[in-house]
Order: C-alpha cells, then sequence, then structure tokens
C-alpha cells in the first residue's frame, strides 16, 4: 500500500515538473505564462527567455529520472539489481526537485508558495518510498 502512495506522489511530481518544463521553455512569452512567474513585462520575458529554457530542461530531466526510475523499479522483482536501480534513480530525482524547493525558497520568503508547490509532492513521494 506504502509503495503504491509513494509511486502516486512520484508520477505526480514528475507530472508538475514536465508542466513546469512546459511553462519555461515553450510558454515562456506568453503573458499569462511570465506574469505568473512574476516577470515584469514582455521586453524581460523576452531577455529572459533563453534562462527560462535552460531552466525549464532541469525540470524535465528530473521528471524522466523519476518516470525511467519508476519503470526499472516495476521491471523488476523486489530483489533484483534493476529495483534497486530504480529505486535509487526515484530517490534521487525526487530529492532533487526537494532540494531545488529549498534553493528557491533562499532567494526570499516570497517564493515559498513556488517552493511548496514545487517541493511537497516529491518530499511526500520520497518520504514514503523510505518506509515502502
Amino acid at each position: 500500500m506504502v509503495t503504491i502512495l509513494a509511486t502516486a506522489f512520484a508520477a505526480l511530481a514528475a507530472l508538475l515538473h514536465v508542466y513546469i518544463f512546459v511553462m519555461e521553455s515553450v510558454q515562456w512569452t506568453q503573458p499569462k505564462i511570465w506574469k505568473r512567474f512574476g516577470v515584469a513585462d514582455q521586453a524581460a520575458a523576452d531577455t529572459t527567455k533563453p534562462m527560462a529554457y535552460n531552466q525549464g530542461f532541469y525540470n524535465l530531466f528530473l521528471a524522466i529520472g523519476v518516470v525511467i526510475g519508476l519503470v526499472l523499479m516495476f521491471a523488476g522483482a523486489e530483489a533484483a539489481p534493476v529495483h534497486a536501480a530504480g529505486l535509487a534513480l526515484v530517490l534521487f530525482s525526487l530529492g532533487s526537485m526537494v532540494a531545488a524547493a529549498l534553493v528557491l525558497l533562499t532567494t526570499g520568503m516570497k517564493y515559498l508558495r513556488p517552493a511548496l508547490i514545487q517541493g511537497t509532492l516529491p518530499l511526500i513521494g520520497f518520504v514514503l518510498f523510505l518506509f515502502a
């Protein structure tokens, strides 16, 4: 049961990070998106587009790490090395998502809400996998 919950939270964290990738790397210059990220105007969005593009791919790669890890976990028996490799990849990817949220918090309390959005699902998944 705990493994199912952990998997669900990990998958939701991956989906969230894919969504963040889309906003940052694909939709960045749309006003509704750059306003969501606190960018002042279209000129600033255009200027920061390369940075956002790069940052979005970091989020995508973390999501891919979770997905590949989950696939590896469920591809092998619990005692199989492929299961252990998958679990390690999931924990690393979820831990990196949490760490990124903590880094975001170090830039100021105005980023508390985005840090909580970015970090809560992976933190819950990480802790549940530790107890699974």
